[in-house]
């Protein structure tokens, strides 16, 4: 994963024990890494990188309502949550499931763009491209129909993993992703006739109506909780007898949920209601794992779904 987020108190002496709390808090001390931050943030007390890392070894610690009070204090300090505090607040039970701040998922893909091909298929043994490909190719075989696409969107396009796979299969694609650096890997591979840093939704909602046959989403559902906008967008862009395919984490429970990881996990009954809501119609939805965690598949869905 992408180096840790700092943001400068704008105060060396606080900036200086902020360091040592960190070194503190690898080596195992926690306690007195917290004794240090709070020393940090009395000297600066809008220090919002001292509060969220307070509030990470304060979760640490099982100390719950101490945690909860230094990750709002990060939000107030950073109101785009550029830490992703917010994310902890909601797992922590002090704030409902909502979607990931927006500032908090393009920091971590700027930082993650240099090696996030390497960290996601060598660390983590990615494989969402390739079993969207395989259940695209199953689902058009058997409604007997070619696996060949005039347009197709790739949302939450990252490097262009997704567009790889299906290259040989889609004359023109459109890439969406959040992130100008992974805009600028995927501008590189030359798959994509058009490029745009916007999220998902917000993307396909400029899209003409019926103006693509096949939207691709790998690994990108686990950073939305609600699904509903991002469906209706797809169903209102995709042509009549076009296909969405998507990977999603998901859990054996029921609704969402945001994991350890930070990242959304979806039951499959859930997401077989949106797709429905959304005026889809579901064509797949296979347990199957597109990554690992702990070197350990994480439980996961592939879908795909027609417009009729």
């Amino acid at each position: 994963m992408p180096a840790r987020l700092f943001l400068s108190s704008g105060d060396m002496i606080a900036d200086r024990r902020f360091e040592f709390a960190r070194d503190l808090q690898l080596k195992g001390d926690l306690v007195a890494a917290a004794d240090l931050l709070l020393q940090a943030t009395e000297l600066a007390p809008n220090f919002a990188s001292a509060w969220f890392r307070l509030g990470e070894i304060r979760t640490q610690l099982g100390e719950k309502d101490a945690a909860i009070a230094a990750f709002r204090r990060a939000c107030a300090t950073d109101p785009d949550d550029r830490h992703g505090a917010s994310l902890h607040l909601m797992r922590l039970g002090a704030e409902p499931l909502a979607d990931m701040p927006q500032a908090y998922v393009q920091v971590l893909f700027d930082q993650y763009a240099p090696r996030f091909e390497a960290a996601l298929v060598d660390d983590l043994g990615y494989r969402g491209p390739s079993l969207l490909f395989k259940a695209v190719l199953s689902v058009r075989a058997a409604a007997k129909k070619p696996a060949f696409f005039k347009r197709a969107i790739d949302l939450g396009c990252g490097t262009g993993l997704a567009a790889t796979a299906f290259a040989k299969e889609v004359d023109r694609f459109i890439g969406i992703d959040l992130s100008p650096r992974m805009i600028e890997r995927a501008r590189l591979t030359g798959l994509y006739a058009e490029l745009e840093i916007a999220d998902m939704t917000q993307g396909l909602c400029c899209k003409p109506d019926a103006s693509a046959d096949l939207i691709l989403a790998a690994d990108a559902m686990v950073y939305v909780s609600d699904l509903t906008p991002v469906l209706r967008e797809v169903a209102r862009v995709l042509a009549s007898g076009g296909l969405l395919a998507f990977t999603a984490e998901t859990h054996g429970g029921e609704g969402v949920l945001i994991g350890e990881g930070l990242r959304y996990a979806h039951s499959a009954r859930y997401v077989r209601e949106q797709v429905a809501c959304a005026g889809l119609k579901l064509a797949q939805c296979e347990d199957l794992s597109a990554r690992n965690e702990d070197n350990v598949p994480a439980p996961g869905l592939v879908v795909v779904a027609t417009k009729p």
